[in-house]
């Protein structure tokens, strides 16, 4: 290692309950390592999300390596705060060392290993774990560009609270759970909503009685392994669930969004003008949801059939078809009828300061279920990096387990050691 700067065996970067969890097992193993946040512990959870946001899972699922969810109420949902609660205590209880408030300006290659440049001064390494998680910016369609002047944008990751927002209608882009619950709140606030709807993946919040999360981890979907994936790529980018947290548990979907008034459209298909244009292809999008579900559904009753289950699980009942318009709206004018548009069309990591080659014609990182296309430099929290599940806090546990244990196998070639029994990455 070079003796200028600080020298140690791993550097994290990111203080969320990925780089936390990876932490965890790093001590386990007396792995000397710092975790590198640029605010405080769970920064994103306390600085980039909208006031009235919740978990999309009950509370019981919420654990970390050595932590389960230390609560009074396992069946609700976690507040955006309550989760900064959550992830500090756990960084307290895992003795992480944190160097917060710590931006991470570059990070180049070593002979042995990698240069973490900060703010605060330079670490020398022989492996980095990304853990700085898969929302650090939002992915806006190259047609945000073409949207007038007049008429104000926000993101998902800026937007607060329906008090920020121009007066006059609102245009939501994207009926994935944020885009839903987003449409659903503005409306709320006295604002005409349209919501601009493409793909989606429709789920009621019980299913027979109990959360839709618990089927999915009960029956082992949420434990699907990426490789058993016939299209993985298309599998990553899956939208989340039209999912909601409420202490009372409500189905929200587009039926329901639509009963409180909101009008949904077409996929945002192109802007000419001042004029917003909507694709036709409404119906048969919703149908398709519609199926996928329903089939999902199928699954579960398959699989309680063969557990036993019938007669523990309430009787089977469907929600209705989605409901659309007979002739849905295919165009609107921007500046009149919209004064905001709200994007709600998913994020995407950011890598910018990694000057490594390891990134593909499209700028992603080239990697193989975490463990990047170069020795000694891995990845967290990627949307199904391993499992389905890798996206939930609870599904950190699984990923750190498995990679950690490539990463100790490096740290031990690069030493020159070979320790027996120890687990190989396949």
């Amino acid at each position: 290692m070079s003796p200028s700067g600080r020298a140690t065996d791993v550097v994290v970067i990111g203080g969320g309950h990925c780089g936390l969890a990876m932490s965890h097992a790093l001590s386990q193993r007396s792995v000397d390592h710092v975790v590198i946040e640029r605010g405080e512990v769970a920064n994103a959870w306390r600085t980039e999300r909208w006031d009235s946001l919740r978990l999309l899972t009950p509370n019981w699922m919420c654990r970390l390596p050595g932590q389960a969810y230390d609560g009074r109420d396992p069946d609700g949902y976690m507040s955006a705060a309550d989760v900064a609660g959550f992830i500090t205590r756990y960084a307290a209880r895992v003795r992480a060392p944190v160097a917060a408030r710590t931006t991470v300006l570059r990070v180049t290659t070593m002979d042995e290993g990698y240069r973490v440049h900060t703010d605060r001064g330079d670490w020398s390494c022989r492996a980095v774990v990304l853990a700085n998680g898969a929302c650090a910016r939002p992915a806006l369609p190259q047609l945000a560009a073409d949207v007038p002047a007049s008429v104000a944008q926000w993101t998902a990751k800026s937007y607060r609270r329906t008090a920020d927002l121009s007066p006059g209608g609102v245009l939501v882009v994207g009926a994935s759970a944020t885009g839903l619950q987003l449409a659903l709140e503005i409306q709320k606030s006295g604002r005409q909503v349209l919501l601009a709807t493409g793909e989606h993946v429709r789920m009621p919040r019980l299913y027979r009685g109990r959360d839709i999360q618990w089927w999915l981890l009960a029956s082992g979907v949420l434990d699907q392994r990426i490789e058993e994936m016939d299209d993985p790529m298309r599998a990553r980018r899956l939208p989340s669930p039209q999912l909601v947290g409420t202490t009372e548990r409500t189905t929200l979907d587009l039926n329901a969004v639509r009963q409180h008034g909101v009008e949904v459209c077409g996929r945002l298909s192109g802007i000419r003008g001042k004029r917003a244009l909507f694709s036709g292809s409404l119906r048969n999008v919703c149908a398709l949801a519609d199926l996928k579900m329903n089939r999902l559904l199928d699954g579960f009753d398959a699989w309680a059939r063969g557990q036993g289950l019938d007669r523990e699980v309430a009787d089977i009942r469907r929600d209705r078809a989605t409901e659309v318009a007979a002739s849905p709206r295919l165009g609107v004018d921007l500046g009149c009828d919209v004064r905001t548009i709200v994007w709600a069309t998913g994020y995407r990591p950011d890598y910018g300061w990694l000057d490594v080659p390891v990134f593909d014609r499209r700028g992603n990182l080239r990697h193989d279920r975490g463990v990047v296309d170069t020795p000694g430099l891995y990845v967290l929290g990627l949307p199904f990096l391993r499992k389905r599940k890798s996206s939930f806090i609870h599904g950190a546990e699984d990923d750190v387990s498995e990679i950690a244990a490539h990463l100790f196998g490096h740290l031990d070639r690069a030493a020159g050691l070979t320790r027996r029994g120890d687990p190989v990455l396949t």
